[in-house]
């Protein structure tokens, strides 16, 4: 009798838990399923679904938590990549979005960018080799305080920097992280003021959010073929460097890469995108991720500011979401598929890379010069 009741406990025990696990792929599916790509989401839902694409497609997506925000939230990633059957060192895209909180068109594409990559790669044999040869790190949202603000009410919807606590003398909270790179920090097209929305911080890397950027990237730096920084608006393709006076000794491939991307953009829906340096098509700024990755090596680095030009700025409707990721994902898979046919079908990176060593000498040098005069 015993023995028969222990046995129909193991028996409900395991149907327990085959009960739970089914209703927990099923709610998985069901979350994925409804998911819309074309609304835009709060930074729970993001969290969500995250673990959501993760847990649906183990072979190609992990996730990583690489950094804590100064509230304390998780800087999370997702990395998409299969294995590579000929045992290759992989190499590295960075994709990240949503370093401005009010840019939610931004973290909108980044999970559009890998829901692309998880529907399609299966039946795209080139998409397939290029994630065999490739690990491409996606963020969908670096600034997670300031993007958690903007959902906040109307009166935050527009908060660009992040939450971090006010500089002595002032009342402002925020930092805007994409001054607070240590790529000539602190030079041009920012402000020392804790009030203004270019206020660089304190120092270089003073911020944990752009401190996570750089010592994750920065492990990675020589295996890194390309780093894509998501922005809005403006839609523009912009390449090193910030300052006027520092040129990125691959500047005519990054142009030809970059227009080729604009020219795919361009075929999706029409809409035109500007390829240049900021100082050329925008304006002069210091202490961008986009320069400090060029400066550390990394030989490929691009800011995309997509829609629009001006109508609807930071408030993009939703119904432009779609057309926007269409049209950006066309580009940066026309830069991703060059980076990597120029890794792979030579023997050797691109010729225009230069050694991290080498291109942080140089900055060094290069922000002497400006400090001193020299080139003024």
């Amino acid at each position: 009798m015993e023995k028969t009741t222990w046995k129909l406990g193991l028996f409900l025990m395991i149907l327990s838990t085959v009960s739970e696990t089914s209703n927990s792929l099923v709610e998985g599916l069901e979350s994925r399923l409804s998911y819309d790509y074309t609304k835009y989401h709060p930074m729970h839902e993001i969290y969500r679904w995250m673990e959501d694409v993760e847990r649906g497609n183990p072979e190609l997506v992990s996730s990583s938590v690489y950094g804590r925000t100064y509230e304390g939230n998780n800087i999370t990633l997702l990395k998409l990549g299969l294995k590579n059957p000929e045992v290759k060192e992989k190499k590295v895209i960075w994709v990240d979005c949503g370093i401005h909180a009010r840019e939610w068109i931004a973290p909108a594409f980044c999970q559009w960018f890998v829901k692309e990559i998880v529907h399609s790669y299966k039946t795209n044999k080139k998409l397939e080799q290029m994630l065999q040869n490739l690990d491409v790190y996606v963020t969908p949202v670096i600034n997670v305080d300031g993007y958690m603000f903007t959902w906040k009410n109307d009166s935050t919807r527009l908060w660009r920097k992040s939450r971090s606590s006010p500089p002595p003398g002032s009342s402002c909270y925020g930092v805007d992280l994409n001054r607070n790179f240590n790529a000539n920090w602190g030079t041009v097209g920012i402000s020392f003021d804790g009030c203004a929305n270019t206020y660089c911080g304190k120092s270089a890397g003073s911020e944990p959010e752009a401190e996570a950027v750089m010592g994750f990237v920065g492990k990675m730096v020589n295996q890194t073929l390309c780093f894509l920084t998501i922005h809005s608006a403006g839609q523009l393709i912009l390449l090193p460097y910030g300052h006027p006076e520092i040129s990125a000794p691959n500047y005519d491939e990054l142009v030809s890469v970059g227009e080729t991307a604009a020219a795919e953009m361009k075929k999706v829906h029409g809409m035109g995108y500007t390829v240049g340096t900021s100082p050329q098509i925008l304006y002069p700024n210091s202490g961008s991720s986009r320069d400090w990755a060029r400066l550390i090596g990394i030989p490929f680095s691009y800011t995309f500011e997509l829609r629009d030009k001006g109508e609807f700025s930071h408030l993009l409707p939703e119904e432009q979401i779609k057309p926007a990721c269409e049209e950006a994902y066309a580009g940066a898979l026309s830069i991703i598929t060059h980076v990597h046919d120029k890794a792979f079908n030579s023997a050797t990176l691109p010729n225009a890379a230069v050694s991290g060593l080498s291109m942080v000498i140089l900055s060094t040098i290069m922000c002497v010069f400006l400090t001193t005069g020299v080139f003024v």
